[in-house]
């Protein structure tokens, strides 16, 4: 692999919390603190791609680097595809990694995690997980599940994802985190292909891949991410940062 580029996508009209990677934590937007998990894991150079020019004042302001891409976008990894060909036209970096910028807590040590699947040349795309251990996220349809099997040490094939409890039986179950490490080959055709049957289903952008025969591979880590996506996840980001300052 060469130098992996760090992409971050960042829109601000969310639907259940509006302009959400402007809100303050800690004393800065949410992006900013994105950013700079992003930056601190040290995997390669960090790109913030929005729709909104004050998003890229605000990371340019902390000396980093932000794009502008279309309003149009449907998703985040169509987000992805446009500012790598803005940023990268020539094609050096041959692996994106996806941090959603809605995850202003992560460990950067977790960002990281999501590479050792691509040295593996039958992977396509590689993510990251976690054991779920409350009961309620296991009912919960917005806690995604991965449904896989070991290939290794802490590592599991992706075989389905599914906001349903699965799979049945006993056994440890998954919570899927929405962070991607792409070879490029795979997210230039990922975002070329039309919506997968299951994928409109379940509403989950990461079946296309499956039902087009791409490989995803998984790594189990110990820490899951707070996503902010309603004023409570906000609450909790906001009482997380205070504590950690405290410490």
């Amino acid at each position: 692999m060469s130098d992996p580029l760090v992409l971050i996508p960042a829109r601000l009209a969310a639907t259940r919390l509006p302009n959400k990677p402007l809100a303050e934590i800690a004393g800065e937007p949410m992006i900013v603190h994105v950013w700079r998990r992003a930056v601190e894991a040290g995997i390669g150079p960090v790109v913030v791609a929005t729709d909104t020019a004050e998003i890229v004042t605000l990371i340019e302001a902390q000396g980093g680097l932000a794009v502008m891409t279309s309003l149009d976008h449907a998703s985040g990894s169509d987000r992805l595809a446009e500012a790598l060909e803005t940023i990268d036209p020539e094609g050096r970096h041959d692996v994106v990694v996806n941090v959603q910028g809605d995850l202003p807590t992560i460990d950067p040590a977790v960002i990281g995690a999501v590479l050792p699947p691509l040295s593996d040349p039958s992977v396509d795309i590689a993510t990251l997980c976690a054991v779920i251990t409350r009961a309620d996220e296991a009912e919960n349809p917005n806690v995604v599940k991965l449904v896989g099997h070991h290939v290794g040490p802490g590592r599991l094939r992706a075989l389905y994802f599914s906001r349903s409890r699965a799979p049945w039986g006993d056994g440890p179950l998954f919570h899927h985190i929405g962070l991607y490490a792409y070879r490029r080959k795979a997210l230039t055709r990922f975002v070329a292909l039309p919506q997968g049957e299951l994928e409109q289903r379940e509403k989950l952008e990461q079946l296309r891949a499956l039902e087009a025969g791409m490989r995803i591979d998984a790594m189990i880590v110990d820490d899951l991410p707070l996503g902010v996506d309603t004023q409570a996840d906000l609450d909790r980001a906001r009482a997380l940062m205070a504590r950690r300052r405290l410490n």
